[in-house]
This record gives C-alpha cells, sequence and structure tokens, in this order.
C-alpha cells in the first residue's frame, strides 16, 4: 500500500463528506427556501423535480467528458461549482435566480456524483479490497453533519446566506486543496482519458440488472426522506417532535450500515452482503407497514437503514469491476456514469409513487411497494459477484492491484 493511495483515499473520502453536507443543507431547507422565494406550494414540485433531472443530464454528459478529460478532474471543479450554488440559492432574492442557481446545483451534482463513484471504484481495484462502502459512510456522516448545521440555523432563524455562508467558505478551498491527491485509475493524461474511453462500454442490457437494483435503492431511500415523518404522524399517531426522529434514526443507521460493510464484503462477499441488505431492507418495510404503534415503525425504519445502505455502494461497484474487466478503466469511468443516471430515477419516481398509492389506496399498502421492488433485487444478486463465470460462491476475488498515480496539481 501506497502513500499515493492512502492520501487518495482520504481526500476522497473528504470530498464524499462535504457533498453529504452540501446536499442535507439543501434539503432540509427546503420550506425556508420556499419561504423566501414565495414559490407555491403547486410550484415546489417542479423546482425539486428540476435537481435531480438536471443531474440525470450532468451525469450523462460526464460519460462524454471522461473519454478526454480524467474523473479527478472533473471532480475538482465540480464540486466547488455546487458548493456555490448553494450559496446562490441562499443570497438571491428572485424567483429566476433561484432557478438559476437549482439549475447549476443539478447539472454540477450530476458530474459531482458520477466522477466521485468513479475514482471510489477505482481506488477500490487499485486496493485489491471492498473499501467502497466506507466512501458512502462518510458521506452519510456528512448528512448527518449538515441536517445538524440547517437545525441550527432554523432554530436561531438565521438567514439562508448566513446558515450557507460560513459552510461554503470552509469547504471550497479545502476541496480544492483536498483534490490535489485525487488518483485516476489512469495515467492522469487527456490522451490516455481519451484512447481507454473510446474502447467501448459493457452493453445496456449486461449493466440493466445494475441499473434496476439502483432504481429500487433509490425508491427505498426517498419513501423514507420523504414520507417517514408524514407517515409516523398522520398513519400511526406520533407527534410532531417524534415523527422528526425517523429519518434521523435511518441516516445514523445508514452511516454505521456503510462502516461495518466493507468488512463483511471481505468475509463473506459482495453477493452474501447484497442479499442480506435486501432482506433486511424488506423486513424493515413490511414492520413499518404493519406496525401498530410509532416506536414500532422506528424499529422498521432503523431496520431499513442497515438494509438499504449497501445496495448503491456495491451497484457502483459491481458496475465498475464488470467494465473494467472488458474494456479497461475508461470502460469502468462510463458505466458508472450511464448507472449513476438511475441514482435520479430512483429519487424521481419513488415520492410520487408513494404518495399517489397513499392517496388511492392507504400508505400501509403504500409502504408494501417498496418492499417488493427491495426484494426483486434478490433476483440479481448474482451480478454482484466477482468473475461469476470461473467461481460460484459469490466471493472477492479481486484483480492484481492497478495503483493509479496521483492527479495533477492545481
Amino acid at each position: 500500500m501506497t502513500d499515493v493511495l492512502r492520501r487518495g483515499r482520504a481526500s476522497l473520502a473528504f470530498g464524499f463528506f462535504a457533498q453529504g453536507v452540501a446536499f442535507a443543507l439543501l434539503v432540509t431547507r427546503i420550506p425556508a427556501i420556499q419561504d423566501r422565494y414565495g414559490v407555491s406550494d403547486a410550484l415546489l414540485p417542479a423546482f425539486l423535480a428540476a435537481v435531480p433531472i438536471l443531474a440525470g443530464v450532468g451525469s450523462v454528459a460526464t460519460e462524454r467528458l471522461v473519454r478526454r478529460i480524467p474523473p479527478s478532474r472533473l471532480l475538482r471543479w465540480s464540486q466547488p461549482v455546487v458548493l456555490l450554488a448553494l450559496l446562490g440559492v441562499g443570497a438571491g432574492e428572485r424567483m429566476v435566480e433561484l432557478g438559476v442557481a437549482l439549475a447549476a446545483f443539478g447539472l454540477a451534482v450530476g458530474v459531482l456524483d458520477a466522477s466521485m463513484n468513479m475514482l471510489g471504484v477505482s481506488l477500490q481495484r487499485s486496493y485489491g479490497r471492498s473499501i467502497m462502502l466506507s466512501f458512502h459512510a462518510v458521506y452519510s456522516l456528512g448528512g448527518i453533519v449538515g441536517a445538524s448545521l440547517a437545525w441550527v440555523g432554523a432554530h436561531w432563524e438565521l438567514a439562508l446566506v448566513v446558515s450557507y455562508l460560513p459552510v461554503v467558505v470552509v469547504l471550497v478551498p479545502a476541496v480544492l486543496v483536498g483534490s490535489r491527491w485525487y488518483v485516476d485509475g489512469r495515467d492522469g493524461s487527456e490522451g490516455a482519458a481519451q484512447e481507454v474511453g473510446e474502447g467501448g462500454v459493457v452493453g445496456f442490457r449486461v449493466l440493466l440488472p445494475l441499473c434496476l437494483v439502483m432504481t429500487f435503492a433509490y425508491i427505498g431511500d426517498s419513501t423514507v426522506s420523504n414520507w417517514s415523518a408524514k407517515y409516523l404522524q398522520d398513519v400511526l399517531g406520533s407527534s410532531e417532535q417524534l415523527a422528526t426522529v425517523p429519518y434521523n434514526v435511518y441516516m445514523v443507521t445508514t452511516l454505521l450500515g456503510r462502516a461495518i460493510g466493507d468488512f463483511g464484503v471481505r468475509r463473506f462477499g459482495a453477493v452474501a452482503v447484497v442479499r442480506m441488505g435486501a432482506l433486511v431492507a424488506a423486513v424493515g418495510f413490511a414492520v413499518v407497514a404493519g406496525a401498530p404503534g410509532a416506536w414500532v415503525g422506528m424499529l422498521g425504519f432503523t431496520l431499513l437503514g442497515l438494509g438499504l445502505c449497501v445496495l448503491v455502494p456495491q451497484t457502483f461497484a459491481a458496475a465498475g469491476r464488470l467494465a473494467a474487466e472488458k474494456n479497461g478503466p475508461g470502460g469502468s469511468d462510463a458505466a458508472i456514469a450511464r448507472l449513476n443516471v438511475f441514482n435520479y430515477v430512483g429519487f424521481l419516481i419513488g415520492s410520487p409513487l408513494v404518495g399517489a398509492l397513499g392517496d388511492v389506496w392507504n400508505y400501509r399498502g403504500a409502504m408494501l411497494v417498496p418492499m417488493v421492488l427491495v426484494l426483486v433485487t434478490l433476483v440479481y444478486a448474482r451480478s454482484f459477484a466477482a468473475q461469476p463465470d470461473r467461481y460460484g460462491d459469490g466471493h472477492e476475488r479481486p484483480r492484481t492491484a492497478d495503483v493509479g498515480r496521483g492527479s495533477n496539481g492545481l
């Protein structure tokens, strides 16, 4: 293990943390944003949907950009744009300014998410063992920190720009300095990026099982983030204060599950971990749907955090491994960018799906739909096996570590 890899892992982990903070600061202050700009309830869903749609556009663009530009460079410049766009959301005064800021945020997030996971998969390949879950654990930690800062801002009735400015002032220079040590899985030159990027991408039919798993995982995640508080209060009869607890518990258990998840992958293999995660998440949805009261409902949301948390990181890792074995690092990067689009597809589908089913049926029944979708993951679990044609047990057999060199300085 080299110092280059250690520094690369630490700097990328900080990038995941910063993104977790930024995203949480945006989504947890939506009511304040709505009040600041006078966005009506009818118009709000359009603004909220625009961010993941534009993020999908950014991810598709990243698939093409990585043919000529190393992912480290894309991440280096997209992360400050995300943070500055967040500040723009807090500092604007007119509706058009909010639209421009959210558009910049969405496009940059698509590039950031794709390139960040490209580097994570590349580092995992260089390490020769599972480390992908640790990056997403740090993202969860950033989400908890961001949500806590948002709570402070709301509690003290701080203006959005006052809440956002100190975070942006600290994080922008920090991520720019940290980006000096990002590690690409290629030699860092633009020519090499073009050569490997044009070598082809694993076909969509091969990636389809992983795309479906990604979509189902984010349908489950968006169900928790958008409906847990309403479900606890309106269906299970909790107090308004208690209704805010499930999402925080969900985030904490997501952090814990990801923090230990890599050890599970190394010991039992990715297939076993994904199967267990899907089963635990399905049990969580079943408990939520059948809960007689608020505390049992919170137990269900706790299980959801422990189950869903492993699916997305392992899906990125499986797609990168599959593509790299066929087409090299360039193929891995393009496959991850393509897969990342289904992150936003699941996010867009999840909340409206549960809301519509809750209105025409009931919310208990609506919780069973993401449960069934998560269980479908079991059908595709074999797609997570390393070199499945050679081994039958689904355990990881990493290739010889391919140590990438650090990206160029600023």
